[in-house]
């Protein structure tokens, strides 16, 4: 009988296409390999990461180039290499062809799972090329080793590595020398530096952390939450946040992304517009001025956090209606029976990364809207939706694809879907 233990630590592969997950595809004696590290056409010696005589597919690493593709660079953080951290596995690709492979992603989704044959051009965020990809990152999460040293944790691994530095961190929070000091083991640090240049915060176990002082802030009033600001034109938007809750982590994104639903709605004035997983406001804040007095806002989020910063941030807007609880649930009636939702013009939804999946879209074509401005952070439940909604006779009318995360795998898109 074949065991484990015959498997080969090292292959020698001839690397084939993008894969979505940050992976190309590859081959050895007829069984599928995902390989890490590498770019299309290369060919490398790669050590198994996890292969088994009986695994369908197996992964790789990439650790020696044989042959170099010509989009190979030196690697922008070498700590998120093979054996590394996660969070940086395009580390070693031109920044252009990071942006043709995330664009060749979103394409191969849509033919396999909505049947779309769509080109797709995946945008820079403002200041990226001029930064290298590099210092984008308002916000990091970092656990302490056991040696109390600032570390993440490696790909699919719980294992820590200690680290001296953090390219993708913005400025503001490189200052900070959060890898020079010594923490408690095992503590949880996260980092927050709003893009506008207001004090970054520090939390240690979800606690604001005092840095002059080197231990946690016990004052009452300490700051648990930072102003975050967007300029859009000639408006400005401020939005009350926790730190320890969710915002666009790219300092352009929430820029970027609210310009491209604001394009996606269209003109809205007095019209219904329904904000699914709606956060602490980055969309219904502008959405509520586009509708003007005489429209209307509702929007829906899950988490109770999040509902409550958006509370502060939409106090002025009485045409706006809140509502806690879960997007399906709330959607359909079975939860928050206030919520009464019969009709709208418009659904702009930025669901998690599972996507919103057939119940939301169900609630959401019940309604009947004109349109649909969906805001993606995963290709693949993307197109799933996609071809949800199509079923519903809903077509694609528009796509835009931006490159939110540099040196990462992802990539952040926004359709707009018509009937």
């Amino acid at each position: 009988m074949a065991t484990d233990a015959i498997v080969p630590d090292l292959v020698e592969l001839e690397v084939g296409p993008v894969a979505h997950g940050g992976h190309c595809v590859a081959r050895h004696e007829g069984r599928v390999v995902f390989v890490r590290h590498t770019l299309p056409g290369e060919r490398v010696r790669a050590r198994l990461t996890d292969a088994g005589e009986t695994s369908k597919f197996w992964r790789a690493d990439a650790v020696e180039v044989l042959e170099a593709s010509p989009d190979r660079v030196p690697s922008a953080w070498p700590e998120a290499g093979p054996g590394g951290v996660g969070g940086g596995e395009l580390a070693h690709v031109s920044l252009p062809a990071q942006r043709a492979w995330k664009a060749a992603v979103v394409e191969e989704q849509l033919r396999r799972l909505a049947k779309l044959d769509r080109a797709v051009e995946v945008r820079p965020a403002p200041g990226d090329d001029e930064r290298g990809g590099l210092r984008w990152r308002t916000r990091i999460d970092l656990v302490a080793d056991a040696e109390g040293r600032a570390a993440m944790r490696g790909f699919r691994s719980h294992e820590l590595h200690a680290l001296t530095s953090m390219p993708l961190a913005s400025e503001a929070i490189e200052e900070l020398d959060l890898f020079g000091r010594r923490w408690t083991a095992g503590a949880a640090i996260e980092a927050v530096a709003p893009a506008d240049g207001e004090p970054p915060l520090v939390l240690v176990d979800g606690a604001p952390f005092d840095l002059r002082r080197g231990k946690p802030d016990p004052r009452p009033n300490a700051r648990v939450a930072v102003r975050e600001r967007l300029q859009l034109g000639e408006r400005t938007y401020d939005y009350r946040v926790a730190a320890a809750g969710f915002w666009q982590v790219h300092r352009e994104a929430p820029a970027v992304l609210v310009g491209a639903v604001l394009a996606g709605v269209g003109d809205v004035e007095g019209s219904a517009v329904l904000d699914l997983y709606s956060g602490a406001g980055l969309f219904t804040v502008p959405l509520a001025d586009a509708v003007g007095e005489s429209g209307e806002v509702i929007s829906i989020e899950g988490d109770a956090r999040a509902v409550r910063d958006a509370r502060r941030n939409l106090h002025d807007r009485p045409h706006v209606e809140l509502h806690a609880g879960d997007v399906a649930r709330v959607l359909t009636g079975r939860q928050d029976a206030d919520s009464d939702v019969v009709h709208a013009d418009v659904v702009v939804l930025d669901p998690p990364r599972t996507g919103a999946g057939r119940r939301v879209v169900e609630g959401i074509t019940a309604l009947r809207p004109e349109r649909v401005v969906y805001v993606a952070c995963d290709p693949a439940a993307l197109a799933r939706d996609i071809a949800l909604l199509g079923d519903a006779g809903y077509g694609l009318a528009d796509l835009r694809a931006f490159d939110l995360f540099p040196m990462t795998h992802h990539v952040e898109a926004v359709a707009v879907l018509t009937r």
